[in-house]
């Protein structure tokens, strides 16, 4: 089974329901609740995901809204080595960074899951799109 950090552009297209991408981000969730992948994200990707939803929806629809992103989804751990880590990294998005050294010193995932795929040029771990990851796993169940 693979482990997978979701990247906070795929969570926003499944709430905000932005076409093509929510699709694959629903079959990734769905992946994930089937737990035929385990998926994570990071205490950033939760806050910044509160953060935007807020803008367009009420406090307690947020937070209810993440609980239930939490029954399929785990939390990967940071710390200051992490943060440092990212610092000093040369990333071109330093949350980018964050989430790619959250992933590395979990030492388990095996891809990250991101539209974004330009901003993790650096990263030692395997990135793909919701679409070419769903793709290739496709092929394996």
């Amino acid at each position: 089974m693979d482990n997978v950090l979701v990247d906070t552009d795929v969570i926003l297209d499944f709430f905000f329901d932005r076409k093509p991408f929510s699709d694959q981000a629903s079959q990734l969730f769905s992946l994930c609740e089937s737990r035929k992948i385990k998926g994570f994200i990071t205490p950033v990707i939760c806050s910044n995901t509160y953060y935007l939803l807020r803008q367009v929806a009420r406090h307690e629809k947020v937070i209810e809204k993440l609980r239930k992103l939490l029954t399929i989804l785990d939390i990967l751990s940071m710390d200051r080595e992490t943060v440092i880590q990212a610092l000093n990294s040369g990333f071109k998005d330093f949350e980018d960074a964050l989430q790619n050294f959250a992933a590395n010193r979990a030492g388990f995932i095996d891809v990250i899951i991101t539209r974004n795929v330009k901003d993790y040029l650096k990263s030692e771990i395997g990135v793909l799109t919701p679409e070419n990851y769903i793709r290739t796993i496709s092929a394996s169940l």
